[in-house]
């Protein structure tokens, strides 16, 4: 976002707001259809939801492979941007330059847990938020479009559409192009043009918004919040936060570009000479970096507006030289670009290395492994997805902002209708077990964790009783006054087992003194179990 958005706005016109639109309201989603209820339900992770919903390891691992590559695929954008930065400023090759990036993207990870990565995402904020606005207004107030330009947008998009029917936008040929290195582009769509049908800005813009309410390192931030209040308060600071910087990127754009073609500014090249372009301090900078480039087609040695291409991923990162700024204020952005990837991948790998190490390891390999052993194989996933996604990334196989959209889209068609119907749909237990028939059914207990959704005890109950109604048997909690009612009622259909801690009249009953659990079957006692006296109801359920 930091470092593509404004450079696909720059080059492809306002067709790409369809993202911002996306981006930002996804946090409305959050807000009013998951953050809320998801932190009720007491996860810690994506697939730990959907494999405690919808029930088997099957669903936890179908989740947890949909949400490693929308995950990979998005952190292999992040290391493209640290890449590109650290090329820049190191002066080294952007293949080479990833590892670099990858290993201070490393260092905020592994030096500590969630806690660490939170708060050094915090710091990275500040910066990058900085970073990005600083230079917006500075440019403007010294353009004289004022010191706050999101006001003045219309003017400044008005100005550059004069400028592009002064130049006019000429097609190149598929020869002159083969002679641009891979990567740049130039300008050849007007800037106020939307360049999509309404139906496609807004599937777009749809289809961001799910994605964005369905990745997985930004769900796992409301999994962690200390209450559900929280966690509405999180999801609206959240959005406006993110509102600071999406806001802000149509400026960013159209600043950059009035700055490169608008003649009457000191920092227009339009119109120049080629020699005179290529005795720019800036220009050779980022020429060099391979994200600049100029070809005198028409031979008549003065620069086109079809003559000029840039990479997108440096819009942003160039503009304050361009326009003149102090060099400081260009490293800023730069440590500002490099905050906002490293936060971002920072959670990205964190969701990777936690849904492997929890849902796959824990869960369904070995549900024994001791905490310290669980860290370590989160530590070393760390380490191994981080090199996979920076070799990828060193292959530029797809763009920052290609390479964004499609982890988007992985995470909304895999995970968004999963999530949201887990949450929202009181029916799914009926269906799930349509698909997959159940020999035996288990109800632990009806309690207030879903009341806010439900309304009441007795909804929650009849939610429940769908998953008994095409198994067999039934193994219910029978120190539950509302789940033993409803069990009398299953008694003529089904085999029902009640188990009681309480009751010594069940069919299973536990007694625990002085550290042993006593287990009774139809009043005859059947074993002892030495044990915590937590695990009471526990060896109840299971020994049903």
């Amino acid at each position: 976002s930091f470092v593509a958005m404004a450079g696909g706005i720059y080059f492809k016109g306002y067709g790409y707001m369809a993202l911002l639109v996306g981006w930002t309201g996804g946090y409305i989603l959050v807000a009013t259809l998951l953050a809320p209820y998801l932190r009720k339900f007491g996860c810690y992770t994506v697939p730990d939801f959907i494999g405690t919903r919808y029930g088997g390891n099957l669903a936890r691992l179908l989740a947890v492979i949909v949400l490693t590559v929308a995950s990979f695929t998005y952190v292999t954008a992040q290391i493209n941007a640290t890449g590109t930065i650290a090329s820049v400023a190191l002066d080294i090759d952007f293949k080479y330059a990833v590892y670099i990036g990858l290993i201070s993207i490393l260092l905020c990870s592994m030096l500590g847990g969630m806690r660490a990565v939170t708060w050094t995402q915090v710091a990275q904020y500040i910066v990058l938020i900085i970073a990005y606005l600083l230079p917006i207004f500075w440019i403007s107030n010294k353009m004289g479009a004022g010191f706050f330009p999101h006001f003045m947008l219309a003017d400044e998009v008005a100005r550059i559409g004069e400028l592009e029917q002064q130049f006019g936008f000429v097609k190149n040929s598929a020869a002159d192009l083969a002679t641009v290195p891979k990567g740049l582009a130039g300008i050849t769509k007007a800037h106020s043009a939307v360049n999509a049908t309404p139906w496609a800005f807004i599937s777009l813009a749809l289809a961001m918004m799910m994605g964005t309410a369905s990745l997985p390192h930004v769900m796992m931030r409301y999994f962690t919040t200390p209450s559900v209040k929280a966690a509405r308060k999180s999801v609206g600071w959240s959005l406006f936060f993110i509102f600071l910087l999406y806001s802000s990127a149509p400026m960013l754009a159209t600043l950059s570009k009035l700055s490169l073609i608008d003649p009457t500014l000191p920092t227009g090249i339009i119109g120049k000479s080629f020699a005179e372009v290529q005795s720019i301090d800036w220009f050779q900078n980022w020429n060099q970096a391979n994200l600049m480039f100029i070809s005198d087609f028409n031979g008549n040695g003065t620069l086109e507006l079809n003559e000029f291409f840039m990479g997108g991923k440096a819009v942003v990162l160039a503009t304050p030289e361009i326009a003149g700024l102090p060099y400081v204020i260009s490293g800023l952005v730069a440590a500002g670009g490099m905050a906002a990837a490293m936060s971002t991948a920072d959670g990205l790998i964190l969701a990777i290395a936690n849904a492997i190490s929890h849902d796959v390891y824990y869960k369904m390999i070995d549900p024994k492994a001791e905490t310290a052993k669980r860290l370590l194989v989160a530590r070393v996933l760390l380490v191994v997805i981080g090199f996979a996604g920076a070799t990828i990334a060193a292959m530029e196989i797809q763009g920052i902002l290609g390479s964004v959209i499609w982890a988007f889209d992985f995470a909304m068609s895999g995970l968004f209708f999963p999530l949201v119907l887990g949450v929202w749909w009181k029916r799914a237990i009926r269906e799930i077990c349509s698909w997959v028939r159940p020999h035996i059914a288990v109800i632990t207990g009806i309690a207030p964790v879903h009341l806010e959704r439900m309304k009441s005890l007795e909804n929650i109950l009849d939610a429940k009783s769908e998953i008994v109604e095409l198994a067999g048997s039934v193994v219910i909690n029978g120190d539950d006054e509302l789940l033993l009612n409803q069990a009398r009622l299953w008694t003529n259909q089904k085999i029902v087992f009640d188990c009681s801690i309480t009751s010594n009249q069940a069919m299973v009953f536990v007694d625990f003194q002085n550290g042993t659990h006593s287990i009774f079957v139809k009043g005859k006692k059947l074993l002892t179990v030495d044990a915590p006296e937590l695990l009471q109801l526990s060896i109840a359920l299971s020994t049903g």
